[in-house]
């Protein structure tokens, strides 16, 4: 059987732009070099907006918004659809693109950077008629000052919310934007997008598929920027009707601060420190497989990974022992090499604060059980697989997320022991409960102060609901909750 051929590197020539009312323009601010996290070769240039192309952008998609609105969502759904086929048919070129930018392994990149974009967008092609109206049954209302009684019917429509600044995380660029532009856009609204800024070329190609697909001018926007004025002019813009964004709380915080005086909506998906509760009677080989996928999806960079593992006392060692041995089992390396499990993390910056904060953790009393070293790589920013043991609720390194490879363990006595030490977090965004007793685990479940929970799996329902309690972020999206996310509800009465 032959091999399949090599991925060809981007060229780092090539010419990115903004696009902004449906034209691709040079970014007054000049542009940015974008660095492969595994060779640190640059991959590209990125556009750098200033306010005042921010504030173009803005203008564009409100300008567009009214015609948008009131196009008839079986064609916006049709636009949406056809904008998944071209995405399929650009894989070639986005799945090497991605790839260098964000550093993923090849299989994360094929399975999970690229082609789930166009998933999303079909997702979201379909589905969206039912979610528009809800009649309610006719209501007897007795005469008041305002008007006679009589029967009066109704209907809460879901209108759309108007201009949405869209803004996302490195982890994922793809996929997280399209997650939030289909639905956005299938409701009606209007969008700026504003890819993160260190993996922001894919977003900016994927741009393109939107003119080809037959979107009117303005109704999506790419601005790229490293400026902290440009990128709070967007959150604070007047036309902005509501702020989307996945990424840390630091930056969530900063941003209601912004959004808040004008009351703009806001839909934040923001950081986690996911629990994984191991109880005595839990299958191991479930539990450890679980929680190894910290380490082996995307070098940990996932919000919703359990790095904080919560274990009854009675299992720890055995516990540690098999976690060692899956970590031991990693490779670590280039990541497009098909044997490579684990690659690098975004960047050097990155990198630094995830060993500084393993290095915090041993000082504090953790025992680096495996890992805790820089791998010998020539190039790149890599971590390796960590395992910190010993470890106590209140360190440092087991209450702050680390967004990298590195797991820490907590012994437990009892339920709820194991429950106080899983909600004693500021983050509540996704946590795991581990048990044979499957009563025991939907009980534990419930009493979590976590927006999901997964019993005996790390697999997620796309239809649920997403989204985190604290200052794991406000609001949800998720199947059709993303269509209700994007909407603003409006009640119509009439007499009967």
């Amino acid at each position: 059987m032959s091999q399949p051929a090599p991925l060809r590197p981007p060229d780092p020539d090539v010419d990115y732009r903004l696009l902004i009312g449906g034209d691709w323009v040079a970014a007054s601010g000049g542009t940015t070099p974008v660095v492969n996290p595994a060779t640190e070769a640059v991959v590209g240039h990125a556009p750098e907006a200033t306010v005042a192309d921010v504030e173009a952008a803005v203008d564009a998609a409100a300008a567009a918004f009214p015609r948008w609105a009131a196009t008839d969502v079986s064609e916006r759904c049709a636009l949406l659809a056809r904008a998944a086929d071209l995405l399929d048919e650009r894989m070639a070129d986005l799945v090497p693109l991605v790839q260098a930018e964000t550093g993923a392994t090849l299989r994360v990149t094929k399975q999970m950077q690229v082609p789930m974009a166009a998933v999303r967008f079909r997702r979201y092609a379909r589905g969206v008629e039912a979610e528009l109206t809800a009649p309610e049954a006719p209501v007897a209302m007795p005469a008041t000052a305002l008007a006679p009684g009589g029967l009066i019917g109704g209907v809460a429509r879901r209108a759309p919310v108007g201009v949405v600044a869209a803004i996302t995380s490195y982890n994922f660029p793809l996929t997280n934007m399209a997650g939030k532009l289909a639905p956005a856009l299938a409701m009606g609204n209007t969008v700026v997008v504003k890819p993160a800024p260190q993996d922001p070329l894919g977003v900016v190609r994927m741009g393109e598929v939107f003119a080809e697909a037959g979107f009117p001018p303005g109704v999506v926007n790419v601005v790229c920027t490293t400026d902290v004025a440009a990128a709070e002019a967007l959150v604070a813009a007047d036309g902005i009707d509501m702020v989307s964004f996945t990424g840390s709380t630091a930056v969530g915080r900063r941003i209601g601060e912004v959004a808040g005086g004008s009351m703009t909506r806001l839909l934040l998906e923001l950081g986690g420190k996911g629990a994984a509760i191991v109880f005595d009677d839990a299958a191991l080989s479930t539990a450890v497989a679980a929680i190894s996928s910290t380490w082996a999806f995307h070098s940990g960079q996932i919000c919703t990974a359990p790095t904080r593992v919560l274990v009854h006392r009675s299992r720890q060692d055995e516990l540690l022992a098999a976690l060692g041995a899956a970590a031991e089992r990693l490779t670590v390396g280039d990541p497009l090499e098909r044997s490579t499990v684990v690659g690098p993390v975004i960047s050097e910056v990155h990198r630094n604060r995830i060993e500084a904060a393993v290095r915090a953790g041993r000082d504090d009393g953790a025992e680096v059980a495996v890992g805790g070293t820089r791998p010998d790589m020539d190039t790149g920013w890599y971590v390796a697989p960590t395992l910190l043991a010993g470890c106590r609720a209140d360190m440092d390194v087991v209450r702050t997320e680390l967004f990298g490879p590195v797991v820490v363990v907590v012994p437990f006595d009892d339920e709820d022991e194991a429950v106080a030490l899983a909600n004693a977090s500021e983050f509540g965004l996704y946590d795991y409960v581990f048990s044979a007793d499957t009563s025991r685990a939907y009980r534990v479940a419930t009493a979590l102060r976590t927006g999901n929970v997964g019993v005996n799996t790390a697999q997620r329902h796309h239809e649920l609901p997403f989204g985190g309690f604290k200052q794991s972020g406000v609001g949800r999206d998720g199947g059709r909750y993303g269509l209700h996310a994007y909407s603003e509800l409006q009640s119509i009465v009439w007499p009967g």
